[in-house]
């Protein structure tokens, strides 16, 4: 069974049921328009002692689609939120230990949320002229995020974690040494931010905008009224 990635049976099977046939679609859609300048994969809480599930399947993942030229490049996105690790660093390392080149991994150390990944990471991208862009996650997270993308019509495709092919990712677990990417001036989120500011973050409330990604101009009045669009 070491071919075999089993992130969670009962998650799995769940996902497959409900999202598995759109998501199916979406990534033979995005495999077709492949290669991608860069992917962002969306970071996890790392507590030290391990990398989750969830961080191991989107590192892997990453892993497959550089490794079958679906992606050139490799945005790992995350802040220290939750723990005093930037989840985007603790990504890397996992990745440099799977064998991913350190010359196509950036990383996005802002992001604090899932909206937020998906937009700073795509801010990350276009620092480096990236312009062929697309989100790599799991079925889940890419359904939610899909609403997002296309409400603010962003030019960023989604490349889900279909079960097909996550049957055949390597369950290999580098060890890491994770100091280089404790964050000296942590404070978590919970003690920066109560309930309703952590909600907002959530709902991508919080994300200032440049004001060339907003494309509609009923948001730019928005962002600018809330002080969140940068012109």
């Amino acid at each position: 069974m070491n071919k075999v990635f089993i992130v969670a049976l009962p998650f799995l099977l769940l996902g497959c049921s409900l999202l598995q046939p759109s998501m199916q679609k979406t990534f033979e859609n995005s495999v077709e328009n492949a290669p991608y300048d860069a992917i962002i994969v969306p970071g996890v809480p790392y507590n030290g002692s391990g990398w989750s599930t969830t961080m191991k399947m989107r590192v892997h993942w990453s892993k497959y689609l550089y490794e079958r030229n679906i992606a050139k490049n490799i945005i790992y996105s995350g802040g220290a939120v939750y723990t005093n690790y930037y989840e985007c660093k603790v990504m890397r390392l996992y990745a440099l230990g799977l064998g991913i080149p350190d010359s196509v991994i950036f990383l996005d150390t802002i992001a604090e949320h899932s909206l937020e990944n998906l937009y700073y990471g795509y801010l990350e991208s276009k620092n480096y002229n990236f312009s062929k862009i697309a989100l790599a996650t799991d079925i889940f997270q890419a359904k939610n995020v899909r609403k997002f993308i296309n409400k603010h019509e962003l030019p960023i495709s989604i490349i889900p974690a279909v079960f097909d092919s996550l049957m055949t990712l390597d369950r290999f677990e580098p060890a890491i040494n994770p100091e280089s990417a404790i964050s000296s001036m942590f404070i978590s989120i919970e003690d920066r931010e109560n309930l309703i500011q952590r909600l907002k973050g959530t709902l991508g409330q919080q994300i200032n905008w440049n004001i060339e990604d907003v494309r509609k101009k009923k948001f730019q009045n928005r962002f600018r009224r809330q002080g969140r669009l940068i012109e």
